[in-house]
């Protein structure tokens, strides 16, 4: 008689994606290194060797919350990719990191930016993830514009790498300064001031 999944192994007695909500939050507002176990259990309510058993060592969790976090609150850039103009996809891009980094329920930040603002140097490989995971969202800023430019949506001349990353640097500076205490209001400001030298179509 075959045996059904749930009689392979005892089951886990936490919701694990309610957990790994929590430990986003955690990362989100304290950062990689600033996130000891103590407090992702304490959140997660859960045990130390529970957490080892669902997901792993504290980098593992930490790479697991990190997609939980591009999947939600961080997924307004896939979205402003999907805007039919390049002005649209900046408007959108700089927007959605205010709104992201200053909601009033939840840190202030950028979970991709705070949490590796600080790390040791035995940390080098969430310092590589968090690199890689803003450099993936420039590239994918700069194929878009690429499209745009080659649809006549952007100037002739327009660069599409310095575009993108010109937005990545406006959106990582609105997320510190978040962080720091400035308020939406100000911060939709500062992207609509950049938001105006955007080149004309």
């Amino acid at each position: 008689m075959a045996t059904t999944p749930k009689a392979l192994g005892r089951p886990r007695g936490f919701d694990a994606d309610r957990a790994l909500d929590q430990a986003v939050l955690v990362f989100w507002a304290q950062g990689y290194e600033g996130a000891s176990l103590s407090d992702l259990t304490a959140a997660m309510g859960i045990t130390r060797p529970s957490l080892y058993a669902a997901f792993g060592a504290k980098e593992d969790l930490f790479r697991a919350a990190l997609g939980r976090y591009s999947a939600g609150p961080g997924a307004y850039g896939t979205r402003a990719l999907e805007e039919p103009t390049a002005h649209g996809v900046a408007t959108a891009f700089l927007h959605g990191a205010v709104d992201t980094t200053t909601g009033p329920d939840r840190p202030h930040g950028c979970l991709g930016v705070q949490g590796g603002l600080t790390t040791s140097p035995g940390d080098r490989a969430v310092r590589e993830l968090l690199a890689t995971w803003r450099n993936d969202a420039c590239a994918r800023l700069a194929e878009r514009f690429r499209r745009a430019a080659a649809e006549g949506d952007l100037p002739a001349g327009s660069d599409p790498d310095l575009l993108a990353e010109v937005l990545m640097t406006v959106a990582n500076g609105i997320a510190v300064q978040a962080a720091g205490g400035t308020g939406r209001e100000r911060l939709r400001a500062v992207a609509d001031a950049a938001l105006r030298t955007w080149p004309p179509a």
